[in-house]
């Protein structure tokens, strides 16, 4: 698999970022193996060394642990702590763009709350 690499930031940050959604999406679920470092640096056509510097941020961010002999897997509550820290992300910093947006377009609630529902996106 090729992937397409953002210049502006390192590359072991984006596969970092890259196995983060995977687990978000359910893609790699708690407990599961993640390929080894060389079968994902064969895949991505990176260094094994990068694909190391982003197994060793999500080990530090408890995301997913090493076994030993075994290789990585992910944690039991990674998608709970991902979801947990992107909800605080978007809550601090990119809610505050979208209601800017809101009212620099005067958008009103009633006109937000009818999008929703045309998505099938309100309880």
């Amino acid at each position: 698999m090729s992937y397409h690499w953002n210049d502006s930031q390192p590359i072991y940050l984006q596969l970092a970022e890259q196995i983060k959604d995977m687990i978000l999406n359910g893609d790699v679920s708690a407990g599961e193996a993640l390929p080894s470092v060389r079968q994902l640096a064969v895949d991505y056509q990176v260094n094994p060394i990068t694909v190391s510097k982003s197994y060793q941020i999500l080990v530090d961010e408890e995301l997913v642990t090493k076994k030993r002999g075994l290789g990585m897997f992910v944690s039991d509550d990674a998608k709970d702590i991902l979801q947990q820290l992107q909800r605080q992300d978007f809550i601090k910093h990119q809610w505050p763009q979208v209601l800017n947006k809101i009212e620099q377009l005067d958008i009103d609630i009633d006109t937000l709350i009818k999008s929703l529902e045309k998505t099938g996106r309100t309880s």
